[in-house]
């Protein structure tokens, strides 16, 4: 009986269990879109100079675009199953791309707070956990693999779109470029909304079909909030997020002033370091999928601590130190992207992913101002980063801890 329902569904025109496979680029695709969020910088500059900003001021929609992507990702968690993953990735669409459209016409930084900061803020934060949650869906025997494969675009995004960006501006101006990655943006997303689908409930691979069984012995936390796995995986995942956005945000400037090298090299630096954040997140996905959670999480704060100690003890014209430890602490927080969902759904009911994991995602939100402003306070109070990577050893120890002791999948009782 379902052998023929099974035989049956396609998608996009193939069979299911080969068609699935093209929802992983496609998922991609969008997160790419998403991910110009990080190439601000590109026209910062440019803004700066046509509005007359300050620094601090053409920081401000940046800033703002990333509160409301961390505070949107649970509203949409909690959207998805009601009104479909389509409705909120059509919705999620829109946004993003009018407010990039709406951003060129900006006269003043309050515009532009509201364009790109609220609007495509909300854009991102809305799409973001569209890809994941279908892939997740189609891909029951490796979930962390696939969510790991679809979440690489919005890492590697800013070495794609970044150049892109520069390229239009300086064929076509500023305002002209966010009219155009707008109304590209928008029409990706949109396109590749219209032809996401969910496969039917409890449905699984042919060559899997004797295993899904196995998944009705595992239970599940009832309440989330109530939940010691929970509080183990934000804490973990706050520490992770803390750590490597603290690091991304010092990048080039630890390689400047402590390294000695010159911007052109640094840049080119955090190109490389971009490649690590990227392919991390299929790896970590995959090993999550296969080793225990804590495991998993406890290399990759012993990897953060390597990369640590290297940095303290960093001296001018050591190069390689530099490349090392910034490769591990952004190929870390590319794993944590991809570890988190995917602990998630193995922690937690699956049928309530969207939103379970719109409110693990919070632990990103609080991560990323948390590191953000304490790192740049540090730097004011010693004059130099190297200090830096203290507080971000001990974080790493305290994560270790947290992970040893209450990253584990609770026995509960049905």
């Amino acid at each position: 009986m379902g052998i023929n329902h099974r035989s049956e569904l396609t998608v996009l025109g193939l069979p299911a269990e080969r068609g699935r496979w093209l929802l992983i680029p496609l998922g991609t695709v969008v997160l790419m879109c998403l991910g110009t969020v990080y190439s601000w910088s590109i026209f910062r500059t440019p803004l700066e100079g046509e509005l007359n900003l300050s620094a601090t001021e053409s920081l401000l929609p940046y800033t703002v675009a990333l509160v409301f992507y961390a505070a949107l990702m649970p509203v949409a968690g909690f959207f998805i199953p009601r009104i479909g993953a389509r409705m909120v990735a059509i919705i999620g669409g829109i946004f993003l791309g009018a407010g990039y459209i709406l951003s060129s016409f900006a006269t003043n930084i309050g515009m532009l707070v509201l364009t790109y900061g609220v609007m495509a803020g909300t854009g991102v934060g809305v799409t973001y956990g569209v890809p994941m949650f279908v892939v997740a869906r189609w891909f029951p025997e490796k979930k962390g693999l696939a969510m790991g494969a679809t979440i690489v675009g919005f890492g590697l995004s800013p070495l794609i779109t970044a150049p892109l960006a520069n390229r239009l501006i300086d064929s076509y101006t500023v305002r002209p470029t966010l009219w155009i990655l707008g109304s590209i943006f928008m029409m990706i997303v949109l396109g590749i909304a219209t032809i996401l689908k969910l496969p039917p409930k409890g449905w699984h691979p042919q060559q899997n079909s004797a295993k899904p069984t196995v998944t009705g012995f595992h239970s599940y936390p009832k309440k989330l909030l109530k939940s010691q796995s929970f509080y183990g995986l934000w804490g973990c995942y706050a520490i992770g997020t803390l750590i490597g956005l603290s690091a991304i945000g010092i990048s080039g400037p630890v390689g400047e002033e402590i390294i000695k090298v010159n911007p052109e090299t640094a840049a080119i630096s955090v190109s490389l370091f971009a490649l690590f954040n990227g392919f991390s997140r299929p790896l970590f996905g995959w090993l999550s999928d296969r080793f225990k959670p804590q495991y998993v999480a406890i290399s990759s704060y012993t990897l953060v601590l390597i990369a640590c100690v290297l940095m303290m003890n960093a001296q001018e014209g050591q190069l390689a130190t530099y490349l090392i430890a910034f490769c591990l602490l952004w190929f870390c927080l590319g794993g944590w992207l991809a570890m988190a969902p995917t602990i998630t759904l193995r922690f937690f009911n699956p049928d309530q992913y969207a939103q379970n994991y719109g409110i693990v995602f919070t632990a990103y939100g609080v991560g990323a101002l948390t590191g953000t402003l304490a790192i740049g306070q540090i730097r004011d109070w010693f004059g130099t980063y190297t200090y830096a990577f203290y507080p971000m050893a001990l974080f790493a120890i305290i994560g270790i801890v947290v992970a040893s002791c209450l990253l584990k999948r609770e026995q509960t009782r049905s």
